[in-house]
């Protein structure tokens, strides 16, 4: 008979509450993480500089081609084999930032390609560099016009920050793994963490939608 329990989530609201404040922390610094290095890589992905051409194209397909799991394991056992030792929590989020950063990347690189072609010609007459014209004309239009799928991304982001548990990152779901041990009902363990994720996933869906409809409306 599947039962459950609201005073699991009473008696171990502590345990709860320091994994959910630690998922939280760790998704605000992988999403400023991965915004920067996935706008750094966007660019590069279309610079007309081969090298750094070929370095974004080689970072996207790499990263986005193989598990976060195995992202975060490198981190975690792969740079202390090399005498960089990290904590779960950093390696965690690290992975995080730089798997998430591949998908980031290709959002805004489709964003930059969709911003008409005249508006870098006209920043360039101007007087403005290539990379000025990047910084300051292009990257704020191609950023508006991918905000959606950037939102996306971003849900995403949280969803897959229970990958820490797994290095003992000290996220929720690494804390519910542990109320799980002591108290041996699943379903209601993982039913509350799952209601805790939905706090931080629903206003983050509700705020795409809403970006959405205001620049469909726009357009």
């Amino acid at each position: 008979m599947v039962t459950f329990d609201i005073h699991v989530l009473f008696d171990n609201w502590d345990r709860f509450m320091d994994g959910f404040l630690n998922t939280i922390e760790a998704s605000l610094i992988a999403l400023a993480g991965s915004f920067v290095l996935g706008a750094i890589i966007a660019v590069m992905r279309i610079s007309p500089m081969k090298l750094l051409n070929w370095i974004g194209t080689v970072y996207v397909e790499i990263i986005r081609n193989i598990p976060l799991l195995i992202v975060v394991l490198f981190f975690f056992l792969g740079l202390p084999a090399m005498g960089v030792p990290l904590d779960g929590f950093t390696a965690g989020t690290l992975g995080l930032t730089i798997y998430t950063a591949s998908f980031i990347a290709e959002a805004i690189r489709a964003g930059i390609q969709s911003v008409p072609r005249g508006q870098s010609e006209a920043a360039r007459s101007s007087g403005l560099s290539y990379n000025q014209a990047m910084l300051y004309i292009i990257l704020p239009q191609a950023i508006k016009i991918v905000l959606p799928a950037i939102g996306n991304q971003f849900i995403n982001l949280v969803k897959n920050s229970s990958v820490l548990a797994i290095v003992a990152g000290l996220d929720l779901m690494y804390y519910s793994d542990l109320i799980n041990s002591d108290t041996f009902m699943p379903i209601t363990v993982y039913a509350i963490t799952a209601l805790f994720y939905l706090v931080l996933t629903i206003p983050l869906s509700i705020l795409v939608h809403y970006m959405e409809g205001r620049l469909a409306r726009r357009s």
